[in-house]
């Protein structure tokens, strides 16, 4: 161990690949114990802790997730079965979980879906404590103290409604984090309200998995926070977020063409993510840079973003990806929720129909324009969905669709639809 230093290489872990061939990144034992460090540096976590991780361990995210409670000594339970993570909330009471956006959006959705199936009289008491935990939420993120009224409300809200929410992640959670992939801000929003706070972070495997996270005393929705101490960034004259600091990777494995690019003669990393910092230097992820497009009527369109806000709107989605390079209009791919939708189909006149029966009936494509028409009203007239078709299949990590940390290969799945999406832009 005494021969090992902190430039010899710790990790070489490839890239989940969803914009292209995945590549070797190598990091070295110096760029993990920054990163743990910067975040024990923040001071948001302590040997009190108990952390919940499901995270793949060869996935960075999950790496980190366990150089933490190494570097700073908390108590962290492993288990990767995705099925169980409620189950094991409930069984462990963690203080804090990592994850990405699709669990939060799917607890958000479930949850829900059970107060629609509600009697009348809870609906209206779950709406107007939700009413009240968004305008508690606001004035935090406005910096206000909530009047007496609205902290009287809440007390009563939390006593009604928000503590039973809670206890379903296990009744002790401090914050979740969440990244590998944008979250909804209204799907954060929600959740703040019910009193737990999802803090966005910002990494990627080239960056030790971490440079960016709101802090539990400020968090701003739809930004991934501040960057760690010691971390750099810079906008670049095309929006394109650059990086500089001691998490860096030294090299992607075996590509120096690649690397080149990818790091500057400055030291500079160039993520390949289109963002901002704004004034109180809060950065916000628009997409991937080589996802965005434009249209043939020279629209840009961030395809990213839509499908994000959508993922709030409709429970029934599992991923929506949006299309429309050099094309007119905009046309959607629709991957539903098998339990969600399953759930809906039994009982709309649905009941023991198979996946691809439920996806193909007309009932469900009903159901899903409306909540496409409900995204279109919130979108620029060239950003909207003209057309849309459901796939058969729900996407899955076995089937290559997601990564193991659940982010769509979009790649994949348009090569999968190339028919579908043909037959979207025929007259």
């Amino acid at each position: 161990m005494a021969a090992v230093g902190p430039d010899q290489l710790a990790s070489l872990i490839y890239t989940s690949g969803t914009t292209g061939r995945p590549k070797g990144v190598r990091l070295t034992h110096g760029a993990w114990t920054y990163t743990a460090a910067a975040i024990d540096a923040l001071n948001v976590l302590g040997p009190d802790d108990l952390n919940f991780l499901w995270l793949p361990l060869a996935h960075a995210f999950g790496k980190v997730m366990l150089a933490l409670p190494l570097s700073i000594g908390f108590t962290t339970a492993i288990d990767g079965r995705v099925e169980k993570i409620v189950d094991n909330l409930a069984v462990l009471h963690p203080t804090v979980m990592g994850a990405a956006p699709r669990i939060f959006e799917k607890a958000h959705a479930r949850i829900e879906q059970m107060v629609a199936e509600q009697s009348r009289f809870k609906r209206t008491v779950f709406g107007w404590s939700m009413r009240v935990g968004l305008r508690v939420s606001a004035a935090r993120q406005a910096g206000r103290k909530p009047s007496r009224a609205a902290a009287l409300a809440y007390k009563l809200a939390d006593r009604l409604v928000f503590s039973t929410i809670r206890e379903r992640f296990g009744g002790r959670i401090r914050f979740f984090v969440s990244a590998a992939a944008a979250l909804d801000r209204n799907v954060a929003q929600w959740f703040d309200a019910i009193g737990i706070t999802v803090l966005e972070g910002y990494g990627l495997t080239e960056t030790a998995a971490a440079s960016f996270i709101n802090r539990p005393h400020a968090y701003r929705f739809g930004t991934v926070g501040w960057p760690f101490p010691a971390t750099e960034v810079k906008i670049a004259g095309d929006g394109e977020i650059l990086l500089r600091g001691p998490g860096l990777m030294t090299s992607y494995h075996d590509l120096p063409d690649a690397t080149t690019e990818a790091l500057d003669q400055d030291g500079w990393f160039h993520t390949g993510d289109i963002g901002e910092v704004d004034a109180d230097g809060y950065l916000r992820i628009t997409d991937r840079k080589k996802d965005m497009f434009k249209t043939s009527q020279g629209k840009y369109v961030a395809p990213s973003a839509i499908e994000v806000r959508f993922k709030g709107l409709c429970p029934y989605v599992g991923e929506l990806i949006v299309i429309g390079e050099a094309k007119p209009y905009c046309v959607a791919l629709v991957s539903l929720d098998r339990e969600a939708i399953t759930d809906w189909a039994a009982k709309h006149g649905l009941a023991g129909r198979s996946f691809a029966e439920i996806a193909g009936d007309d009932r469900t494509r009903t159901l899903i324009a409306g909540y496409i028409d409900m995204l279109n009203s919130e979108l620029n007239r060239w950003e909207q969905i003209k057309k849309f078709t459901i796939l058969d299949r729900e996407l899955s990590i076995e089937s290559g669709d997601l990564t193991p940390s659940m982010k769509l290969r979009r790649k994949v799945v348009v090569d999968k639809s190339a028919d579908q999406i043909a037959a979207l832009y025929q007259d």
